[in-house]
C-alpha cells in the first residue's frame, strides 16, 4: 500500500473550444448569472467544526448585505437549472441556507445549502472551477458507470450536484468492523468492482475520502454500491498502480477484507463481469463517447511524462501495441476502452 507517488499538485486544464461544443452538443452548457470568481468576493469565513470538534477545512462564508441577495437569487436560479427546467416559479420556495468554502484540495470549491421552506428539505450543490481534467472524469462516470451524474457548466464554472452516501473513510472507521458477514460479502464485492471499474476508465487517487458508500434496502437486506465522488484526477497521473484504488494505504481494511471474504475465482468472476458491463456501457454510447474521447485525444490534459509512464505500464500488462503508440491521454484512453471491448466481444 502506498500513496506518495501522487503529485502534489495537479494543475488545472481549460476548457477547450472543442470541449465547450461537446458539452454544448448534449447540455451541458448552460446560461448561470454568477460565476466561481464571483463568490471567491466573500467578506469573510467562520471555521466550521464537526461532533468531534475538529475542524472541517470549510469556511461559512458571508457576503455584503447589498450582494447577498443578488447572489442569493442567482444561486436559487442555478438550483432550478440543475434539477428543473430553469423557470424561476420553483425559487419562491427555495431559500440559501449557507454557503461553505473549502481550504482544502485542488478544487477549492463552495458548497451551497438549498432549503425548501414548504417541507423543510434541503439539498446541496458545489460551485467549482472548471478543470478539464474533472469534466472528462464526470463525463466518463455518466458514460461508463452505473451512476447518474448531474452537473452544468458555463463561463469556466462548474456546478455539481451532491452525491449522496456515507464517507468512505468514515464508513470504514466506524461500520466496517462490525458489518454482517454477509454485508462484508457485498461490499468486497463492490470495492473489486469499484477498483477494476477505475481502472478501465482511468480515474485516479480513489483514496477513500474521495469515494462514498451508497446502501439502499432491498427487500430483506442492503444493498452496497461504492461512488466516486472526486474526479480531478481524470487521465493525469503516470504510474498505472495510482488508477488501482487497491493500492492505496486509504483502504488497506477493505483491501484486506476483500482477501478473506472472496475467494480468488470470485474475485476473478467479480473483475470480468465489471470488464463485461463497461464494455456494454461503451457499445451503447458509442457515439457520445467517440465525441468526448476525439476532445481528450486534442486536448492536453497531463504531463509528457506521466503520458510516457502511463502507456509503458499498460503496454507492459497487455502487450497491447495500442498502448505503445499512443502519443497522448486521450489515446491511452481509447486503447484501454478498445481493449476491454475487444476482450468482451470475443467471449
Amino acid at each position: 500500500m502506498q500513496d506518495n507517488f501522487i503529485s502534489k499538485k495537479k494543475p488545472s486544464y481549460k476548457i477547450t473550444n472543442q470541449l465547450k461544443t461537446y458539452l454544448k452538443r448534449y447540455e451541458r452548457d448552460v446560461e448561470i448569472s454568477i460565476t466561481y470568481d464571483d463568490l471567491l468576493r466573500f467578506s469573510g469565513g467562520i471555521e466550521i467544526f464537526d461532533k468531534d470538534d475538529k475542524d472541517t477545512l470549510w469556511l461559512s462564508v458571508y457576503y455584503n448585505e447589498f450582494e447577498r441577495k443578488e447572489i442569493d437569487q442567482s444561486l436559487k436560479h442555478i438550483y432550478s437549472k440543475l434539477h428543473h427546467d430553469g423557470k424561476d416559479f420553483i425559487s419562491k420556495s427555495l431559500i440559501v441556507e449557507s454557503i461553505d468554502f473549502c481550504t482544502f484540495g485542488n478544487s477549492k470549491p463552495f458548497r451551497v445549502k438549498i432549503k425548501n421552506i414548504l417541507n423543510q428539505n434541503y439539498t446541496y450543490f458545489y460551485v467549482k472551477q472548471a478543470d478539464a481534467s474533472r469534466v472528462y472524469g464526470l463525463e466518463l462516470e455518466e458514460l461508463l458507470s452505473p451512476n447518474n451524474i448531474n452537473f452544468i457548466y458555463c463561463n469556466d464554472t462548474l456546478i455539481e450536484e451532491h452525491i449522496i452516501g456515507i464517507p468512505g473513510d468514515a464508513y470504514i472507521k466506524d461500520n466496517l468492523n462490525n458489518a454482517t458477514t454477509s454485508a462484508k460479502s457485498q461490499i468486497a464485492k463492490e470495492f473489486v468492482k469499484f477498483n477494476e471499474r477505475c481502472f478501465i476508465r482511468l480515474l485516479g487517487d480513489m483514496r477513500s475520502y474521495n469515494y462514498v458508500f451508497v446502501l439502499s434496502h432491498d427487500f430483506d437486506r442492503i444493498q452496497y454500491r461504492i461512488r466516486a465522488i472526486d474526479f480531478d484526477q481524470q487521465n493525469f497521473e503516470g504510474a498505472s498502480n495510482i488508477y488501482k484504488p487497491q493500492f492505496f494505504k486509504e483502504n488497506f481494511n477493505l483491501v484486506k477484507m476483500v482477501s478473506s471474504v472472496l475467494t480468488k475465482d470470485s474475485i476473478e468472476q467479480y473483475i470480468i463481469e465489471e470488464r463485461s458491463a463497461v464494455a456494454k456501457r461503451a457499445l451503447s454510447e458509442h457515439d457520445r463517447l467517440n465525441d468526448l474521447i476525439n476532445c481528450m485525444i486534442n486536448d492536453s490534459i497531463s504531463l509528457e511524462k506521466h503520458i510516457h509512464k502511463l502507456k509503458s505500464d499498460l503496454f507492459n500488462l497487455t502487450s497491447d501495441v495500442n498502448f505503445k503508440y499512443a502519443t497522448n491521454m486521450g489515446e491511452i484512453l481509447k486503447a484501454s476502452l478498445d481493449f476491454v471491448i475487444r476482450n468482451y466481444k470475443s467471449t
